[in-house]
């Protein structure tokens, strides 16, 4: 049986995590995350919402199989990972994460790759790699810290303490908490919400954000223009910059366009 679906309705693709009740991240994991990496890079989604079924989004992965591995097999393991969830956190499109419940480990670090993420009220974050003598193996301590700092980054991964998500939000690794029973609604809302507004934007404000997360406000700069520049031949950027001219001149509001992602 799959541990991850995915689907595709209205422009907005969806990614399930479907492995109740703890959503580990099985040797298949990997694979069908990529799959779907694929599917999702090949479609016309314009956003994505991930998010998890049964009460917690993730204990993360599953640490069984690593009791007998070589350092060899391990290091190939992780390596392909790694790739894996970093081309998600690339995918060109907004996404959405919606988190209930615990989320630990891979599930944290694979949510750190979304660029929205809401959390219900009862949703708790956390790193329990430090409780096996290990650490974060797919990039979790410095993704914290590039959104809350070094100081609260480390801290966390120190005692593996479970993170309640107002304290999350105060912190900006999180954006916004929710009723647990409006979640998924809300993230579903705003994704909707994402996909029918200007796409090639979207990519490039996200284009834009990791340049600046790799080389600070320079590298941002340094590819500003050549990414946006190319957005005033869009049809989104024609029919918004006409419709924005002409309500200026006969002194009327800006209308609210039906973007077209293209």
């Amino acid at each position: 049986m799959p541990v991850l679906t995915h689907s595709l309705v209205d422009d907005v693709a969806t990614i399930v995590l479907d492995n109740p009740p703890q959503n580990r991240f099985t040797p298949e994991f990997t694979q069908e995350l990529s799959d779907t990496v694929d599917a999702i890079t090949r479609s016309p989604a314009r956003a994505v919402v991930l998010r998890a079924e049964g009460p917690d989004f993730s204990y993360g992965g599953d640490f069984r199989p690593w009791v007998e591995a070589d350092r060899a097999n391990l290091r190939a393991d992780f390596d392909h990972a790694m790739a894996v969830i970093n081309r998600f956190e690339q995918l060109p499109i907004p996404v959405v994460a919606a988190v209930q419940g615990l989320c630990f480990g891979g599930g944290f670090e694979l949510v750190l790759r979304a660029d929205i993420i809401l959390a219900g009220e009862s949703a708790r974050f956390g790193h329990p790699e430090q409780s096996l003598g290990i650490v974060t193996l797919l990039g979790g301590i410095h993704r914290v810290a590039e959104r809350a700092g070094r100081a609260r980054a480390f801290e966390w991964a120190l005692t593996s303490e479970q993170v309640p998500a107002s304290v999350m939000a105060e912190a900006g690794v999180i954006n916004r908490v929710v009723a647990d029973d409006e979640l998924r609604a809300e993230a579903e809302s705003f994704a909707q919400k994402i996909a029918a507004g200007p796409t090639r934007a979207h990519v490039v404000h996200k284009a834009l954000l990791r340049a600046w997360a790799t080389g600070g406000i320079p590298a941002a700069d340094q590819h500003l223009f050549d990414l946006a520049v190319p957005l005033f031949e869009t049809e989104d950027v024609k029919d918004g910059l006409v419709s924005a001219a002409k309500a200026l001149k006969e002194g009327r509001p800006r209308p609210v366009l039906p973007f077209k992602g293209r």
